[in-house]
């Protein structure tokens, strides 16, 4: 009874983290909307990463020391950098001609995708039931981007080109998840980004003014300290019993979006968004995560947070 209750209080632990930091990943979303408004892509991403890359070395290093950069697998590690990178960039052009909500809710087609892609890439078993959660996803996003609508132009190609970098991402890390200490694996994915866009940072650094740099300063903090909870969320409950509340993040964004912007979605767009929940909700394998719902020792990965 008392190992119960204090599997219970660790996946308590687990979602209340969780969910805070997919908050803050939804408020740094809503910081790059508003600097995108003034401000060029390629910086800001720069600050996202930097930041991230100088607090994860502040908060691990002195305790790891060069066991945070000790890996066996470096150009795997730098290739799921990039492909995280590339999600990032794509997803901040998307906040540029759409709502937040929209974009947000379409990239999140990713940790179904992941499903898809997993039989090739993991050789993995991909049931009929997750087969229908892919099928799901897609008529979710055709119900949010209503072809012929207002939504649907050029621009919803980058919340799904997100989502499908984020998934190549999320495979990549997979790969290398259990083989080396996840902490390694998130200091590789700032370090790709701080380097990548600090190679393009000549031919696209315009100074920012005092509101500007403010912005990127709460992008980049909020997305190291998010991925710090993320951690912290792993430390006391499995990523798989965690995935299904980072669904979360989409009632951050809608909420954040209508109180920043004033969008709120219709009635069409959130039926999607329902239907692209439900379709990730599906492709869950609720046994594992019944079996494994409260074991913080034993995570070698995290919930496919789409940050």
């Amino acid at each position: 009874m008392e190992s119960h209750h204090k599997d219970r209080h660790h996946l308590a632990r687990g979602v209340g983290l969780i969910m805070i930091s997919v908050f803050m990943f939804s408020a740094m979303d809503t910081m790059a909307k508003l600097a995108l408004k003034s401000y060029p892509i390629a910086p800001l991403i720069w600050a996202r990463y930097t930041l991230q890359l100088v607090i994860m070395v502040a908060l691990f290093a002195p305790r790891m020391g060069f066991g945070l950069a000790r890996t066996r697998f470096l150009g795997l590690q730098m290739l799921r950098g990039i492909l995280l990178v590339g999600s990032t960039a794509c997803f901040y052009l998307s906040l540029k001609f759409l709502p937040l909500a929209e974009a947000a809710a379409i990239s999140f087609i990713a940790p179904v995708l992941v499903t898809a892609f997993s039989g090739h890439f993991l050789r993995e078993r991909v049931s009929r039931r997750q087969w229908a959660a892919v099928g799901l996803g897609f008529v979710g996003v055709l119900i949010i981007i209503r072809p012929g609508g207002a939504v649907f132009t050029l621009a919803v190609a980058m919340p799904v080109a997100t989502a499908v970098l984020f998934s190549l991402y999320q495979i990549a890390t997979r790969k290398v998840a259990g083989l080396e200490h996840p902490l390694t694996t998130l200091f590789f994915g700032a370090l790709a980004g701080a380097v990548v866009t600090t190679l393009m940072l000549p031919f696209t650094w315009q100074a920012p003014t005092l509101t500007q740099g403010a912005l990127m300063l709460g992008i980049g903090c909020l997305g190291g300290f998010g991925h710090f909870l993320l951690i912290r969320a792993v430390e006391h409950a499995s990523p798989m019993a965690l995935s299904p509340f980072v669904y979360v993040q989409l009632i951050w964004s809608t909420g954040l979006a209508w109180l920043v912007f004033g969008d709120f979605p219709d009635h069409g767009t959130l039926t999607g968004m329902a239907v692209i929940v439900s379709a990730g909700l599906l492709a869950v394998n609720w046994k594992q995560l019944r079996a494994g719902a409260a074991s913080p020792a034993r995570a070698k990965d995290h919930p496919p947070s789409q940050e």
